[in-house]
């Protein structure tokens, strides 16, 4: 699943990232969803939410209520890469 816009980034979901958000009720993943295509119209996807710490330190996480999404920023390529979605208490098991 891939959306971009003009002039934007584009966000892509790994096949892990798609199961995991198909497994949410479809209130929350339409609310992650429409976060992640606010995300992509930002001039820099970092002015909003957090760097991911330790053995996670290459990826960036997004916190859209109880839910946490990781991804991957490719600067070069424009490109935002779901990782994974799923609750805070435990999306980094």
């Amino acid at each position: 699943m891939t959306w971009s816009a003009i002039l934007a980034w584009k966000v892509e979901l790994t096949d892990t990232a798609k199961k995991q958000l198909a497994r949410l009720d479809k209130t929350q993943a339409q609310r992650i969803t429409k976060y992640l295509r606010r995300v992509m119209m930002l001039e820099d996807p970092r002015d909003v939410g957090k760097a991911l710490t330790g053995n996670l330190r290459t990826y960036w996480r997004y916190r859209v209520g109880d839910y946490r999404v990781v991804c991957e920023i490719r600067d070069n390529e424009m490109v935002i890469i779901a990782v994974m979605v799923g609750h805070r208490r435990d999306i980094y098991e």
